[in-house]
């Protein structure tokens, strides 16, 4: 500890002499930020806490950056600072950051702004004073303000007159979001005239706008309360009183800026819709999906934008117009026009990915990806991919046993449903009905050689912005063993580990699969954030049941020629994101999984178990180097075996953890991870592998830290993780037991959740 505080004490003397007021001139200050008071007794403390934020984030200029205290962009830009325009010095300086002086405050033009915000906001009588307080060579700017008493809200009248337009508006009154008792916020003003503009949007009124409506507030009531008075404007055009309705669509799928003429003598009718175009290009029901107005409705601002919406969704088009236009001066009709621009049909792309895996590998991969957007001209997206990867495991148990796999996926996706029955879809998303068939030769270098037969056929749709499910009728997998090593033979034998012998076991599942997803993580507007994913598979069932499988009872039961897998899989993955504030966020995640393998099967298939532990997992052990419960898989090895990425029928892991903002692209994280894997049944090879209701014992828990360096295209992370408990221990160790000495770095892309 000592040797420590000496390097610290010398680390900050060091960076006290780096000051960087010796370098301002004569007469110049250094500017290092502005400060808000509030004054205001009457005031609540937690009101006046956030106004003194808010009033603060107004405040220009900026302050020089600063890392705890240190202004290091400004002693860069002071140390590299130059007149010539090229060299390492000028390049440097580039990183640094100009001093921001004193003298570029304007204390009043400030005031202003934050009396007016203040006055926005329901202190009519705020009284805001700047002052400058220097010391030596710096200067920060105090304001001090006095915000007076806080208008609300008594009462909100909406139109009374008799007129379609008056009753329209008057008709959104009940869900108004000017609250009686709240207080007065024009930016909430502003947004009940928008509000009440898009419910007029629905009800047909396509020529209204927000400026069309007039708030009038009254306040000269007493006790410092006002009356808000909603009203349309009395100079409106007579169109913005009409209710519109739709006559005649028609859409271009062909659309480029060339084509002047509308050319309506082309137009097929089908259905509800025309389409419009000189060469065929597309089968016309393509737009039966996409096209959500109809000749005789009220015009509906949702179906407008969900249109649209299911247009760029479609896949074919890189570009969508939309145009309406009266259908004469007189009429209160609407013709509807779709110009849509299109793709190239085909592309072809090659790709260079740097990846990791849950298995702790890093790699590269190569994709060669052949697209046609409009096979079979209905919008269905035909890709083939040709792929191919290399993964080294990094200090992992398995150092040197690179894997190596090739392939070939091939999906068809045709943007309908492709079933009798279906759910209702007239949102903004276009669903989908997938078709996959691929093939992967997995080579693990001095072990085995796996052959990987894939096909799925299913449907994915959204039922909102935050719901997806996703629905396969069939999924079918088949591996096969093609080359098996001696030496993967002689750590079967020698160690006795039954998880070895399951990897090259052949496999085959074949059923269905529902999948259900809920998100809003990506509206950042909100403190509380989460994902969820609930997943159901089953395999064989049944076929299982009617043949009369069980295993245990000698009646191996085969489809096809092979021994199927009999199981149902439970997946369970929940995420909850706190964000403290604008530099800090907190994250967990918890997993429940839960497999039942039954009648043909006495475990999961190696490709459905669960793995636990690594980069995204936990940080602190090996990437699957836990479980299944407390079985210890390196009680019986020798020098020279192989060690099997332990698997299991059974899933829990917890994850927690923090993230600040340190500096520039860079956050940091600390993190605690727990969890383990357990068998549903004895396989005779594995003590303690076994779920039981003592699970808690098992479970496996470490912590750590890392940095996460956002590139904008990827984000780049490393981990350091501490073992804390392991769910088995060798002799002499305690059950908690804190040794940096096992610590695990993880090297990875992308978040671990």
């Amino acid at each position: 500890m000592h040797k420590h505080f000496k390097y610290i004490l010398i680390l900050s003397v060091l960076l006290s002499a780096c000051s960087n007021t010796k370098y301002l001139a004569p007469g110049q200050k250094l500017y290092t930020g502005g400060e808000v008071k509030i004054q205001d007794k009457d005031i609540k403390k937690s009101d006046a806490n956030a106004l003194t934020e808010e009033l603060g984030a107004l405040l220009r200029p900026k302050p020089n950056s600063s890392l705890l205290g240190l202004r290091i962009k400004l002693w860069i830009y002071n140390k590299t600072k130059t007149k010539k325009t090229k060299g390492i010095a000028h390049w440097l300086n580039s990183f640094g950051e100009p001093p921001v002086l004193a003298s570029a405050v304007d204390l009043d033009k400030n005031s202003n702004i934050l009396q007016n915000r203040l006055q926005n906001e329901s202190y009519f009588q705020a009284q805001v004073n700047g002052d400058t307080v220097s010391k030596s060579k710096t200067a920060k700017a105090v304001y001090t303000v006095a915000t007076g008493p806080g208008y609300k809200i008594r009462k909100v009248i909406f139109p009374q007159g008799k007129e379609s337009i008056d009753t329209a508006v008057a008709g959104a009154a009940p869900l108004t979001i000017l609250k009686p008792g709240n207080n007065y916020n024009l930016d909430v003003i502003k947004n009940e005239r928008l509000r009440i503009d898009a419910r007029l949007k629905e009800e047909g009124y396509y020529y209204f706008s927000p400026e069309n409506l007039i708030m009038r507030v009254d306040s000269t009531i007493t006790g410092h309360q006002v009356d808000i008075f909603v009203a349309v404007k009395n100079d409106i055009s007579e169109r913005a009183k009409e209710i519109y309705t739709i006559d005649n669509i028609y859409v271009y799928p062909s659309y480029s800026l060339r084509d002047t003429s509308l050319n309506l003598d082309k137009a097929q009718k089908y259905r509800w819709y025309n389409v419009v175009e000189k060469r065929k290009t597309v089968n016309n029901y393509i737009f039966a999906n996409t096209v959500l107005l109809h000749p005789g409705d009220v015009y509906n601002r949702t179906n407008h934008n969900n249109s649209l919406n299911r247009f760029v969704n479609l896949g074919p088009y890189k570009f969508v117009k939309n145009r309406f236009e009266d259908v004469s001066e007189d009429s209160s009709k609407l013709d509807v026009y779709y110009f849509l621009t299109p793709y190239k049909k085909k592309s072809l792309q090659l790709e260079v990915l740097g990846r990791t895996t849950s298995a702790n590998y890093t790699g590269t991969q190569v994709n060669l990806n052949w697209l046609n957007r409009n096979a079979f001209k209905g919008g269905e997206a035909l890709k083939v991919t040709l792929f191919g990867s290399t993964d080294v495991q990094f200090g992992g148990n398995n150092n040197g046993f690179n894997v190596y796999q090739a392939g070939i996926q091939t999906t068809l996706s045709w943007p309908r449903f492709i079933s009798p029955v279906y759910p209702k879809s007239d949102n903004a998303y276009i669903p989908h009905t997938n078709l996959t068939l691929g093939y992967t030769l997995v080579d693990r270098q001095k072990l085995y050689r796996l052959n990987s037969f894939n096909a799925s056929f299913g449907y994915q749709w959204k039922e909102s912005v935050h719901r997806t499910h996703e629905l396969n009728i069939i999924n079918l997998t088949f591996v096969n063993p093609q080359e098996v090593s001696k030496l993967y033979l002689d750590s079967i034998n020698n160690t006795g580990n039954p998880t070895l012998k399951h990897v090259i076991d052949k496999q085959f599942t074949f059923g269905p699969s529902y999948s259900y997803t809920f998100t809003n993580t990506t509206e950042d507007y909100r403190t509380n954030t989460i994902y969820y994913n609930g997943k159901v598979s089953l395999s064989n069932n049944l076929y299982g049941l009617v043949t009369g499988a069980d295993t245990t009872a000698g009646k191996v039961r085969k489809l096809f020629g092979a021994v199927f897998n009999q199981y149902v899989k439970l997946e369970n993955e929940l995420r909850y994101f706190h964000k403290i504030n604008t530099n800090s966020t907190f994250a967990s995640r918890l997993i429940v999984g839960v497999g039942l393998p039954y009648g043909n099967s006495t475990q999961l298939p190696y490709s459905q178990q669960f793995f636990i532990g690594g980069p995204n997992s936990l940080r602190g052990f090996q990437a699957r180097s836990i479980g299944p419960g407390s079985y210890n898989p390196t009680s019986k090895l020798h020098a020279g075996d192989f060690l099997p990425d332990e698997s299991g029928d059974i899933k829990i892991e917890a994850n927690i953890e923090y993230r600040p903002k340190l500096f520039s692209i860079v956050r940091g994280a600390l993190f605690v991870d727990a969890g383990n894997i357990w068998l549903l049944n004895s396989n005779g090879g594995q003590p303690g592998a076994v779920f039981t209701r003592n699970f808690l014992n098992d479970i496996a828990i470490d912590a750590g830290f890392g940095l996460r360096f956002d590139l904008s295209v990827l984000v780049l992370r490393t981990d350091l993780g501490v073992p804390l408990r392991a769910p088995f221990r060798q002799a002499g160790d305690q059950e908690w037991n804190l040794n940096f000495r096992r610590s695990v770095f993880n090297l990875a892309i992308g978040y671990p959740f």
